[in-house]
């Protein structure tokens, strides 16, 4: 039983994925005007990420997964399931599930860079597996993506500066960078990668 349990946090993730991906399709199904909207897109990604965790002062690493849908050139939904386990000492490490908007900024060529604000949950496992807790979770943070190929996007940095205010022993504020790359499964805009100057 105890097994089935260390999948839940996997559950809500793809839950939580499945869930976006239909607001992001659902919410703008129909054409939008030319000024702002037609280039809805939706892609997953994988990604590694590196945090320094000030509860015990430990820097800690880990992998992930992550959704972007675009609603259009400017403004799209991220959500995201990072999983920090690596260099753990006494079995410390957590896990967190988050979502929220994301804001993008063109500039020419391939690169796009962005901020992002979003808000979950997170689940932390304590010295020596002496308990488990969940927690509210904010977060803030930024990056720059890389049109690489056709329907391939390279997340060449992400900074995320995490909030847990109701830690079991005072607020944590971890933070960390992130490394990855995802596949654009739908909505083709901007499949194809511009030349710098186009």
């Amino acid at each position: 039983m105890k097994f089935l349990k260390l999948f839940a946090p996997v559950r809500r993730a793809i839950l939580f994925a499945c869930l976006t991906a239909g607001l992001a399709t659902a919410g703008f199904a129909q054409v939008a005007p030319s000024s702002y909207g037609g280039n809805q897109t939706f892609a997953v990604g994988g990604m590694v990420s590196g945090f320094h965790l000030d509860y015990g002062k430990r820097y800690l690493g880990g992998a992930g997964v992550y959704v972007d849908g675009d609603l259009n050139d400017h403004w799209g939904l991220e959500g995201e399931a990072n999983w920090i386990w690596l260099h753990q000492f006494a079995d410390t490490h957590f896990s967190t599930y988050l979502g929220g908007p994301r804001r993008n900024f063109n500039v020419n060529g391939n690169l796009r860079p962005y901020v992002k604000g979003l808000g979950g949950g997170g689940l932390f496992n304590f010295p020596y597996n002496y308990a488990r807790g969940s927690y509210f979770v904010l977060a803030a943070g930024g990056g720059l993506d890389y049109h690489a190929a056709r329907r391939i996007r390279l997340r060449l940095v992400d900074f995320e500066y995490e909030y847990w205010p109701q830690f079991s022993f005072g607020a944590i504020k971890p933070y960390g960078v992130t490394f990855g790359v995802e596949y654009q499964l739908f909505g083709c805009a901007s499949c194809e990668p511009r030349r710098l100057g186009k």
